[in-house]
């Protein structure tokens, strides 16, 4: 899996090649409440199927099917099923090498001290964010009243992961579904809670927050010990991700801005959305005074569609959220253990 993953290129690029896939400019308004409420299309159902193991491939949760061979070894279809799962992972998984990050434990990223030097083993990484799509299919199971995905103490909150309409999921869903004409694009509205339910759900987790700045910057354990500013290289460019300055002013679609991807193909690690990693968020002033919030922060990296400063918009760049906030320009990235899926040769 490792090998193959290595040796995937950027669809529509030829080696050398920095041209970029045009974004597409024909989007519905940026998703503010009010125009989501008046402008909406609903998307449709699917009929699940009635097998569990189809159904668990028809939701996308293929780690769970790759996690469990041996539980489905009398189903007629299991093998092959077990294979099908863990061909779409490498699809959708790309790998990280060992590295190293480098994070700043001060507001200001640029001072030479306190910083937490940090080893990354390898690992997975999710090619692209988490659909609403994707994300769909977890509602559409019943996750937010699968208690057993989350954690006790937030029991109490969750009447409060609503949407527009009242019904539980993404908070700019509306009855529980999402805008049709948004499928292809980041699930948004999430709190820290709900992406990680997410993801144990599919059998997946959330990256590390070392993890994901070793997948952003490529600091590859090697002589040279360098680092990328950006995934693509050293200098802002607005036709390789969706910030301010791109002027879309919305999300985009998740395979959109191929031109940024990181050397493993990974795309949209900088702009179009905030990401949800599974690292609390500690920081301290210059005089490396704690700054404490009002309520438990989660660490969140990459810049959106709405962030303005270039500085912010890097793959160092730490910051955070409320665990519970659930705001228009976060979401969320996949991981997975490398030993999370065996051989499809065994």
């Amino acid at each position: 899996m490792a090998l193959t993953l290595f040796g995937r290129k950027k669809d529509g690029l030829q080696e050398g090649d920095v041209s970029v896939r045009a974004p597409k400019k024909v989007e519905p308004p940026p998703p503010g409440p009010d125009s989501l409420l008046a402008d909406f299309v609903a998307s449709q159902p699917l009929k699940h199927e009635n097998d569990p193991l189809k159904r668990l491939l028809q939701q996308m949760r293929y780690g769970i099917v790759a996690r469990n061979r041996e539980k489905w070894a009398s189903h007629p279809e299991g093998d092959a099923i077990w294979r099908q799962a863990c061909g779409l992972l490498e699809d959708r998984f790309a790998l990280v090498p060992s590295g190293a990050a480098t994070l700043s434990q001060t507001l200001d990223e640029q001072s030479d001290e306190a910083h937490m030097d940090i080893d990354v083993e390898p690992y997975f990484i999710a090619i692209h964010p988490v659909t609403n799509e994707d994300y769909q299919a977890f509602v559409d199971d019943g996750a937010y009243d699968a208690l057993d995905l989350w954690p006790e103490e937030i029991w109490p909150h969750m009447i409060e992961f609503q949407d527009l309409s009242g019904t539980l999921g993404p908070r700019f869903w509306r009855e529980g579904r999402h805008d049709a004409r948004r499928s292809r694009h980041p699930v948004i509205g999430i709190s820290w809670y709900e992406a990680t339910a997410y993801a144990a759900w599919a059998g997946l987790r959330l990256p590390t927050e070392a993890e994901w700045q070793m997948a952003a910057s490529w600091r590859i354990k090697s002589s040279a010990d360098v680092f990328r500013r950006f995934p693509w290289g050293d200098a802002m460019d607005c036709t390789r991700c969706n910030v301010w300055g791109t002027g879309i002013a919305t999300t985009a679609p998740v395979d959109d801005y191929v031109g940024g991807a990181a050397p493993n193909c990974t795309q949209q690690l900088i702009g179009n959305i905030w990401e949800w990693v599974s690292t609390e968020f500690h920081i301290m002033s210059e005089d490396r005074t704690p700054i404490v919030g009002e309520m438990p922060m989660m660490g969140v990296r990459g810049g959106a569609f709405d962030t303005y400063f270039e500085s912010q918009a890097t793959s160092t760049f730490r910051t955070g959220q409320i665990a519970l906030g659930r705001t228009h320009n976060v979401g969320v990235r996949c991981a997975l253990d490398l030993d999370a899926v065996p051989s499809i040769e065994d």
